[in-house]
């Protein structure tokens, strides 16, 4: 039921009928429809239709990506925070000029495990010495460019830059997204004033496990959820019902889908090993059914309307569009 409407869908043989009236559910069926309206979708779409009204899901995953494109950490509950999942892409690394670096230049990064989060983290990778991290929030200012942005960050210890320098074979910075830095997430006029941390644009993802197995499903070898790097993953719902989510909760906090998420070249980066696909899977699969206007889309985008706590096992409640 959405404010007087009331959908109700049945499946045809090759499409979805959805009949829609006011104050009433109608199976009738004929040329004379009265104040019905027939909406006709391909089977495609009858997944996202059905996942997109009954919010059956739960949350089956959440993840932290302390350093941006560097190792995850799983986690069974998260405070959500404007800038997303609190710890989460706090730190990035970047070159002398400033420019981020992740694994679509280094892939090797994906083999840089962190513990910890916040300001304080330790870093361990293979032929290197563990190193133990803590940035000085007061600490002297250094400028990142991520995308289109320019931030203003904290300078990491010296000891991480050198580290990383060694690591990867190229000077490096590490640097930290204090709490009086800024990065605006980048929305049309009128949908607010959100910010983000150094993920590539939004401060959450979220790809549901249904989405991964139709993926898998045409797939010869399968891939694991982390070659998408999402915070959040959800169970219970069609393959790609998330595409039509518009504003959700999940525990005590409250989320607005903004756009499905364009997908480069890391999830063909084993993240076990650090090594590229030499085939392009599964890019070159979810390319041949994704794709479309900006890009090969996989998992939704998201910013933060309510903070608040979520856990594992905490439902996915539909909510009516906001005041604002």
């Amino acid at each position: 039921m959405v404010g007087n409407t009331t959908r109700r869908a049945f499946k045809g043989r090759n499409h979805l009928v959805v009949l829609e009236t006011e104050n009433k559910i109608s199976t009738k069926f004929g040329d004379d429809m009265g104040r019905h309206r027939v909406v006709k979708s391909t089977k495609q779409e009858i997944g996202h239709f059905l996942g997109r009204n009954s919010m059956n899901c739960t949350l089956a995953g959440i993840n932290i990506y302390p350093v941006k494109s560097m190792g995850c950490i799983e986690l069974n509950s998260a405070r959500v925070t404007p800038l997303g999942l609190d710890g989460d892409r706090r730190w990035v690394l970047t070159d002398a000029a400033g420019k981020f670096i992740t694994q679509r230049s280094k892939p090797t990064l994906a083999l840089v495990k962190v513990a910890g989060a916040g300001s304080e983290i330790n870093l361990s990778a293979p032929g290197m010495n563990p190193l133990a991290v803590k940035a000085d929030q007061k600490g002297r200012r250094q400028t990142v460019s991520i995308w289109k942005d320019t931030v203003e960050a904290v300078a990491g210890p010296d000891s991480a830059s050198i580290w990383f320098s060694e690591y990867l074979g190229q000077p490096c910075l590490l640097s930290f997204m204090a709490d009086h830095c800024r990065r605006p997430v980048s929305l049309p006029a009128g949908q607010g004033n959100h910010q983000v941390s150094f993920a590539d644009g939004y401060p959450c993802l979220l790809i549901s496990d249904a989405s991964l197995d139709l993926l898998n499903s045409k797939l010869d070898e399968p891939v694991p959820m982390n070659r998408f790097r999402t915070n959040l993953v959800v169970s219970g719902c069609s393959p790609h019902a998330e595409d039509s989510w518009e504003r959700f909760r999940i525990g005590e906090a409250v989320f607005l889908a903004v756009k499905p998420c364009s997908r480069c070249s890391v999830p063909t980066i084993d993240q076990q090993t650090g090594k590229p696909s030499p085939i392009q899977e599964p890019m070159r699969t979810l390319a041949g059914y994704r794709t479309r206007p900006g890009g090969v889309m996989f998992g939704v985008n998201l910013v933060v309307e309510k903070e608040g706590i979520i856990k594992l096992g905490d439902g996915v409640e539909k909510l009516g569009a906001t005041n604002s």
